[in-house]
C-alpha cells in the first residue's frame, strides 16, 4: 500500500543544485582526509593485533570488577565494555579487548638470567596466552557451573592477533579496495565511456573517503568486517550508479537536442521510485540488523547504513551530475535502443 503512495512520475530538478552538493561533497571530503590522519582509525585487533574476549555476564559480577580483573592481571591497555548476546534468548555479556603484550625473551634481561641460574622458574608471557590467560583468571574469580545452574556462564568468542598477522591483514584489506576500484573504473570505461568511468569512480571514492572519515570521527573499531562492509557499498553504489547511467544513454539516443542537464534530470526522475524502494528497503534490514545484531555486528552494520544513504547521494548528485563536466560525447554510442540493455 505504501509503495502505491511513491511518486512514479516526478520532474525534480536534480541538476540545479549540482553545485551546492559539490560544495557540500567539497567540505565532507577535505574535512575526512583532514580528520583521518589527525584522529586516527580506531583499529581493531584484526589490523592493531590484541586480544578479544567476549563471555556472558558472570552472576554476582559488574563491569567494574571485570575492569579490576583486567588491571590486576596488567592487561595492555585493556578496555571492557558491556554488550548483549545474539540468538533467540540473548543475555547480558562483557567484551574484553586488550593489546598484547610485547614479546620477552627471559635471556634478554639481567633478571631473568639471574633467576634462570637460580634455578627459579621464568615464565614468558607470548602473545598467544593473553585471552586464555584472562579467561583462566575470571574462571578462577567465577567459577562457572554446570549448563543451567545459576553461576553458569561461558565464552561466546576468543580472538588473538599477533602484530605480524595483523600488519598484513592491513595491507590485504587496502589493497583489496584499491584493487576493487580500478576494476570498476575498467568495466565502466568499457560498458559506457571515458566520461561515465570518471564520474562513477569519483562517486565510489566519495562514498569510502567519507565512510572512513565518519569512522574516524566517531572512532568506531575499524577492522576486516569494515573493509567487507566497505567493499559492498563500493558494489552496491556502483550498481545503483550503472541504473541511472543506462537510463541517461537511453535518453540521450532518443533526445538528441535535448539540453544534457535536462536529460539527465529526465533520467533520473525515472529512476527515482526504484532508488528510493531499494534503498529504503535495503535500510529497513540494515537498521534491524544494527539495533538487534548485538556489539559483533555493529560496526558492520553502521557501515552499511551510512554508505547506502551516502551511495545513493553520491549516485545522483556526483556520479551523474559529473557528467555534465566530464566531456560526455552524445554520439559516442552508436548502439539502438532496443539493445541498450543486452
Amino acid at each position: 500500500m505504501l509503495m502505491k503512495r511513491l511518486p512514479i512520475e516526478t520532474k525534480l530538478d536534480f541538476m540545479k543544485l549540482r553545485y551546492i552538493a559539490f560544495a557540500l561533497s567539497a567540505v565532507a571530503l577535505a574535512a575526512s582526509i583532514v580528520l583521518i590522519p589527525i584522529k586516527g582509525l580506531n583499529l581493531g585487533i584484526d589490523f592493531a593485533g590484541g586480544m578479544l574476549v567476549e563471555v556472558t555476564k558472570p552472576p554476582g559480577a559488574d563491569i567494574s570488577d571485570i575492569r579490576d580483573l583486567a588491571n590486576e592481571l596488567e592487561l595492555k591497555v585493556p578496555n571492557v565494555s558491556e554488550a548483549m548476546g545474539t540468538g533467540a534468548n540473548p543475555t547480558e555479556a562483557f567484551l574484553i579487548k586488550a593489546a598484547l603484550p610485547d614479546p620477552v625473551e627471559p635471556a634478554e634481561s639481567e633478571e631473568a638470567a639471574t633467576d634462570a641460574a637460580a634455578g627459579t622458574e621464568v615464565v614468558s608471557i607470548t602473545q598467544g596466552d593473553e585471552a586464555q590467560r584472562f579467561i583462566d583468571a575470571l574462571e578462577e574469580a567465577y567459577p562457572p557451573g554446570a549448563e543451567g545452574s545459576e553461576t553458569y556462564w561461558e565464552v561466546l568468542r576468543k580472538e588473538s592477533v599477533g602484530p605480524r598477522v595483523s600488519g598484513e591483514l592491513f595491507r590485504a584489506g587496502i589493497t583489496a579496495l584499491v584493487v576493487s576500484l580500478l576494476f570498476m573504473l575498467t568495466y565502466i570505461w568499457f560498458r559506457f565511456q571515458v566520461a561515465f568511468s570518471i564520474g562513477a569512480v569519483m562517486a565510489l571514492v566519495h562514498d569510502v573517503v567519507l565512510t572512513i572519515g565518519v569512522f574516524s570521527f566517531l572512532q568506531i573499531d575499524f577492522d576486516l568486517t569494515t573493509i567487507a562492509a566497505l567493499l559492498t557499498i563500493i558494489g552496491y553504489s556502483m550498481n545503483d550508479t550503472v541504473v541511472v547511467y543506462d537510463r541517461v544513454r537511453e535518453e540521450l539516443r532518443k533526445y538528441k537536442k535535448m539540453k544534457l542537464s535536462d536529460v539527465i534530470n529526465m533520467a533520473l526522475n525515472k529512476t527515482l521510485s526504484r532508488t528510493l524502494l531499494t534503498s529504503g528497503t535495503t535500510l529497513l534490514a540494515l537498521v534491524s540488523i544494527y539495533v538487534l545484531g548485538g556489539e559483533v555486528l555493529r560496526g558492520f552494520s553502521f557501515a552499511l547504513i551510512w554508505g547506502v544513504a551516502v551511495g545513493t547521494y553520491s549516485s545522483i548528485f556526483v556520479a551523474s551530475a559529473l557528467l555534465l563536466h566530464t566531456g560526455l560525447k552524445r554520439d559516442a554510442d552508436k548502439v539502438k535502443p532496443e539493445e541498450a540493455f543486452s
